[in-house]
């Protein structure tokens, strides 16, 4: 068969089956360019789902008559010209490809208006035949009109879902977009009917409002503010405390220098920030924004622009493991988050006799102390008496966020009473993560001791493979790992990590080098060290049913508050909550 220029149409339809995947990717595309354009307010009229109808209207500025046949032609846009354009893309659109994607399996109308023109002009497409340009009375801005999507590739039409699930789609795009343009107002109608509206003013105080809208009470209540720039890089937004997580990966957003996208590189690097605190199984939550060059990421790697590419993704995710990683690490237990918390009065700071408003039980600080390390005596004998607290004094200034320990509850809980209310903790849980943080602190102060292997081995691996061991030899070595290259498809290695020499060592360097291939950077030493100091302060803390005495239970309240991710323990499971007086008020309908 010989080669043939393909037709117009034909062209269009391919690049459609890239950009067009579902109504969601053609409401997706026309509200980039109402962005593009400078829009600030944006109307989204849909029918069944959007197949029978998607209509986008926007007072952006508006397309001249005499570019509107430009405006469905292919690769045909004003927002670049040249290479250097396209390496710093600085708008969300940018082929030139998605009106006449759209235009070729549907029948489009484009209407618009420059606000400088007296009137508006309309573009008529069919099945991707263009008509002509006629006058039409328009507001400035632009309207965009898809009827009957894929009505001429049935194919594809017989893969759509549906209506219900399309509409879906189309939802969680628009709440994506909503997070990152609290500036823009958003309409939406399904079936004549009004179906959402995200207001537009574009303050500080909206973002949160517009978090609060978009991903509950409960996402904000828990939400960490994250704001930290360097190397170039910039990252803000908020991340869910570990205690707020899901089971699925339904509550990331992550922006990059305003676009939504899917990063595995990014992914990476939050996963392993939350790897010890985040129970079994569970997603984290977050909303992100980076920011960086625009001439360090490349935008152009996927058709529907859902993915990119960092020239430098060592630097980006060691940024992001990092940031988040010190964020998670100063959640303390006791605190308030930073960010989308309630609004509570400041406390007095605590007076300069800080012994006694920190001790109403007469506990020193070398007691404490002292108390704490009888944590790890010998239980009481069987029928021993349980100490019970005094309450609190009167004047509550200086009390710290978990209080004072009042009582023990079943051997297992620690109650406390502080300024608020009433305060529960896990005394096994909480130990285990402050023996857990403790061991890591004196192994990290030590360094990976490397342990020499009597007899070294070979291991056999790819040319890949050697040639990545012998580029990354300092990092091996700064992960515990003596090697070397010794053939084509040959490491010998010479000397392990001392805490690991008991476990599948080769399998680990394998999976290091997978690592360093895939994200530049490896965990895996760290995270099996952890697991070893995890189980060490776990068989270390103390067990349930053992009874502690009130300035032991005190001791282990001031441990907390002191210990860096001492709200969960090395499982995920949070170590304790807060019951507020109004809570409890409520339980028994006080003050009704």
């Amino acid at each position: 068969m010989p080669i043939r220029q393909l037709p117009d149409t034909l062209v269009n339809q391919i690049a459609a089956g890239e950009v067009v995947e579902r109504p969601a990717s053609v409401v997706k595309e026309l509200v980039e360019n109402a962005l593009d354009a400078g829009a600030r307010r944006i109307e989204i009229d849909l029918e069944e789902g959007g197949v029978r109808l998607i209509r986008v209207r926007d007072d952006g500025g508006g397309i001249p008559a005499e570019e509107l046949p430009l405006a469905v032609a292919r690769h045909a846009t004003s927002k670049i010209v040249s290479l250097d354009d396209l390496e710093a893309v600085a708008t969300l659109g940018f082929r030139g490809e998605a009106l006449p994607s759209i235009a070729s399996v549907s029948r489009f109308l484009l209407v618009s208006r420059p606000a400088q023109a007296p009137h508006g002009a309309a573009l008529a497409v069919e099945g991707g035949r263009i008509g002509a340009v006629t006058p039409k009375p328009h507001p400035p801005g632009t309207t965009v009109e898809v009827r009957d999507l894929f009505y001429n590739v049935p194919a594809r039409r017989k893969f759509l879902r549906a209506e219900r699930t399309e509409l879906g789609h189309i939802e969680d795009w628009l709440r994506a977009l909503a997070l990152a343009r609290p500036d823009v107002e958003l309409r939406v109608s399904h079936n004549g009917r009004p179906a959402r509206r995200w207001k537009g003013e574009g303050d500080a105080a909206l973002s949160e409002a517009r978090l609060l809208e978009a991903l509950g009470e409960e996402f904000a209540r828990h939400a960490l503010r994250v704001e930290h720039a360097g190397a170039g890089l910039r990252l803000h937004g908020w991340i869910a405390q570990p205690a707020y997580n899901r089971a699925s990966a339904d509550q990331q957003y992550l922006y990059v220098n305003g676009r939504s996208v899917r990063d595995r590189n990014i992914a990476h690097a939050v996963k392993q920030a939350y790897a010890d605190v985040l129970y079994h199984g569970r997603q984290p939550a977050y909303v992100l924004f980076l920011e960086l060059d625009p001439r360090g990421v490349d935008v152009n790697v996927h058709p529907a622009k859902h993915e990119v590419r960092f020239r430098e993704a060592r630097l980006v995710h060691d940024f992001v493991f990092r940031t988040l990683q010190a964020a998670l690490a100063d959640t303390r237990a006791g605190q308030v988050p930073a960010a989308a918390a309630p609004i509570e009065v400041p406390r007095a700071p605590a007076p300069a006799h800080a012994a006694a408003a920190q001790a109403p039980l007469g506990l020193r600080v070398d007691e404490a102390r002292a108390a704490y390390a009888a944590l790890y005596a010998a239980p009481p004998r069987d029928g021993q008496a349980v100490a019970v607290a005094p309450p609190l004094p009167a004047d509550a200034a200086g009390i710290p966020p978990l209080g004072y320990a009042i009582a023990q509850l079943h051997g297992i809980y620690i109650l406390a009473e502080n300024a608020d209310g009433l305060i529960v903790v896990d005394m096994h849980a909480a130990h285990e993560r402050i023996g857990y943080e403790k061991l890591k602190a004196a192994h990290d102060g030590t360094g990976l001791r490397v342990q020499p292997l009597l007899v070294p081995r070979q291991l056999a691996v790819s040319e890949r493979e050697a040639d990545l061991a012998e580029r990354e030899a300092d990092t091996l070595a700064g992960l515990g790992f003596e090697v070397t290259r010794s053939g084509p498809q040959t490491l010998t290695l010479r000397g392990v990590p001392a805490l690991l020499a008991d476990s599948d060592v080769e399998a680990l360097l394998r999976d290091v080098l997978a690592d360093l291939r895939e994200h530049g950077e490896s965990r895996r030493v760290a995270a099996r060290r952890d697991e070893l100091l995890a189980t060490m302060a776990c068989h270390a803390a103390v067990r349930a049913h053992r009874r502690l005495s009130i300035p032991e239970m005190n001791a282990l309240l001031r441990e907390m508050e002191a210990t860096e991710r001492s709200g969960q323990c090395n499982h995920g499971r949070p170590t304790w909550t807060r019951f507020t007086l109004a809570e409890m008020d409520a339980w028994f309908l006080r003050g009704r």
